[in-house]
């Protein structure tokens, strides 16, 4: 086997989205959903032939102690695999708690590495996404100052990173900051160095721009342990000496109906399902009441569908607004709104495939989480990338057939990333 890279993601769609680039920098990606059943060997396929193994997990927002029982599961079959580096990847927007996830499966994973320092940054400029004195920014504005403060899971309301890592590890955090890795990879390393001397076990990087991901990932070479959101991965593969190629992201030929699920309340996914109403393609609007009222939502939303999908894509969706979600929340509460809408969206997302859907767009992480595994789909080659973050999948399908799909996180893609997507796959415009 030759993985290089192994990696550990939180969710299905940070897992693509890392993925992604490592395809982009010219690496040969597998993607797992969940980690291998017991008894499988890690030295066979699925991954035979991969550079890189990225194990997805459903993780960021479950109780601590199960995300890091996940992750050290992940991490063993990662070493047994071979793999020379371990990647924790997180949301680009730094998504947890002060109780969690990030800061307790760094901890569990450096402790089951024996390594006493490693860095984080949820840096991914192609997205916006960039930390500067330690601070991270969505777009132009403070994270805290973003709709992420509107999460109906995680919201975060502290812009400092090392201060949100802090509260959630026992060891000390630092700082490596812009005028260090503007240095380059040399600077960063010492100051690496000197903050070990002083005790620190995890820093906080900055990084505005790609150049300063390609200089970190120049600098944590030997380190056993990095942790990032997926901007460090354009970083990495240089060393193992890959170089940028579209070969590794070459799928399949694309046949099949098309749809979307989105189950996001982002801001983002929130415009896109604007937009593919105000074109007046079909759509059709999961109401989470009704379900909670016992209606069999789902079979509506796939009686809707058998009457559109041989004209096009088909949206089914339930994103609404922050005041709608917090309303919705108000009267089922929110981890029982967020189970209804993610199992009904996996029941649709499964009619869909039985009526000819091959190519599916996923958008929402934890809606991502619910599809996939309501799929039973266990691993995903990676293709050529939608928007920054949100590639083209393929897996194949128990009757032989192949699904292309792709898992788009809510904060991900442009207005129009739809209908984009299915364009940039078959080449015919929407």
């Amino acid at each position: 086997m030759s993985v290089r890279l192994g990696c550990i993601a939180d969710d299905f769609t940070g897992a693509t989205d890392l993925a992604n680039n490592l395809v982009r920098a010219g690496m040969r990606v597998v993607q797992l959903i969940d980690v291998p059943g017991e008894g499988t060997d890690p030295t066979t396929d699925p991954a035979a032939d991969a550079d890189a193994v990225v194990i997805a997990l459903k993780s960021r927002t479950v109780p601590a102690a199960e995300a890091v029982e996940a992750s050290l599961r992940a991490l063993e079959w990662l070493r047994a695999a071979g793999a020379e580096q371990i990647y924790f990847k997180y949301c680009s927007t730094f998504d947890s708690t002060p109780a969690g996830n990030i800061g307790q499966v760094t901890e569990a994973l450096m402790d089951a590495l024996g390594t006493h320092f490693t860095v984080a940054t949820p840096a991914f400029p192609d997205n916006g996404r960039t930390v500067f004195k330690g601070h991270l920014f969505v777009g132009d504005v403070l994270l805290g100052e973003s709709g992420m403060r509107h999460h109906p899971l995680t919201p975060m309301t502290d812009s400092n990173l090392v201060s949100v890592l802090d509260a959630q590890t026992t060891r000390p955090v630092g700082l490596v900051d812009h005028k260090v890795v503007a240095q380059g990879a040399d600077a960063v390393r010492a100051r690496i160095a000197q903050l070990r001397d002083q005790g620190v076990g995890a820093a906080i990087v900055d990084a505005v721009s790609n150049d300063d991901l390609v200089r970190l990932g120049a600098a944590v070479k030997e380190l056993p342990l990095v942790t990032a959101g997926s901007g460090l991965a354009i970083g990495l593969p240089a060393n193992w000496g890959f170089e940028p190629s579209s070969d590794a992201a070459q799928l399949p030929p694309a046949s099949g109906r098309q749809a979307v699920v989105a189950g996001s309340v982002s801001a983002a996914t929130n415009g896109q399902v604007r937009e593919f109403l105000s074109t007046g393609r079909p759509a059709f609007s999961v109401d989470p009441l009704r379900i909670a009222a016992g209606e069999d939502v789902a079979a509506e939303a796939l009686a809707f569908a058998d009457k559109h999908l041989a004209d096009g894509p088909v949206l089914v969706y339930s994103t609404e607004s922050p005041d709608a979600v917090r309303s919705v929340q108000g009267q089922l509460g929110a981890a029982e709104a967020g189970a209804l809408v993610e199992q009904t969206l996996a029941r649709v997302a499964q009619g869909l495939i039985q009526r000819g859907v091959r190519q599916l767009v996923v958008a929402g992480g934890e809606t991502s989480g619910a599809v996939v595994q309501a799929l039973g789909l266990t691993g995903l080659r990676i293709g050529g990338q939608i928007d920054p973050g949100v590639p083209w999948c393929a897996a194949p399908l128990p009757d032989g057939d192949t699904l292309h799909i792709t898992l788009k996180s809510g904060n991900f893609g442009g207005p129009d990333f739809f209908t984009a997507a299915f364009t940039l796959l078959t080449g015919e415009s929407q």
